[in-house]
């Protein structure tokens, strides 16, 4: 994000370019860092869309047929969904203000490096809205359905410091070293064979759905399907 001016406020604009650029990533990428430029990661929504009456803000939205307006809330919801994508490990390299479609952003990547200045908050209850941006279910995956209530419901902020006791943060750094702890997290994500940590991810991301005879079965095949492979045997 290049809006530093703004704190990388994001826009339905910004949305859109962002899915743009999942459909032009190459097939070879295996690690996606996503950065703010500036002193912010992201201050979130960028209030305009609320103040205006234009394309995409909260007056047009509003005056849409309900299906209408959820279809295109699902269009915004995809420039942050991709980061899910099996084939990839997502990286958010945050510091300054992760704030609400910020804060969302972050979560929506596998993990999160934090510089020691970032402040994380859900504030979209502070404009009478809730967290829409598919980053509900990934703070309940990581933080506990309690927690995620107290941070979602009050939009309170967390520094660093917490977002590593509650397990937001993959490890925090000094504000001078993110770049180059991105840079160490990414080459060690590297390192191994793709395959294996696409099956990895997989495992992890579908186990706390699965039943422990379900995760076990899930574990088997994946490992099946490595030893196959490791022994040019993959169909």
């Amino acid at each position: 994000m290049s809006r530093p001016d703004v704190l990388n406020a994001q826009t339905p604009a910004m949305w859109r370019a962002m899915s743009d650029f999942s459909r032009r990533l190459p097939g070879e990428v295996r690690v996606v860092v996503v950065r703010g430029e500036g002193r912010a990661f992201s201050a979130g929504l960028d209030l305009s869309v609320a103040t205006t009456s234009g394309p995409d803000s909260f007056a047009e939205l509003a005056t849409l047929p309900e299906a209408e307006c959820a279809d295109r809330i699902t269009e915004f919801q995809a420039a942050f969904t991709w980061l899910h994508r099996p084939g990839i490990v997502s990286v958010a390299a945050v510091q300054g203000h992760a704030i609400g479609a910020g804060f969302q952003l972050a979560l929506a990547c596998d993990l999160r490096v934090l510089a020691e200045d970032a402040q994380l908050s859900m504030a979209e209850v502070t404009l009478g809205l809730v967290p829409d941006l598919a980053g509900t279910g990934r703070l309940v995956d990581l933080v506990g359905y309690a927690r995620a209530l107290e941070i979602c419901a009050t939009g309170r902020r967390m520094d660093a410091a917490e977002a590593d006791r509650l397990g937001l943060a993959t490890v925090v750094v000094p504000n001078a070293e993110l770049d180059a702890a991105t840079e160490d997290l990414t080459a060690a994500l590297l390192a191994p064979r793709r395959d294996a940590v696409v099956e990895i991810k997989a495992l992890l991301v579908g186990a706390a759905r699965r039943t422990p005879e379900q995760q076990q079965r899930a574990e088997r095949e994946a490992q099946v399907r490595r030893l196959r492979d490791l022994a040019g045997r993959g169909e």
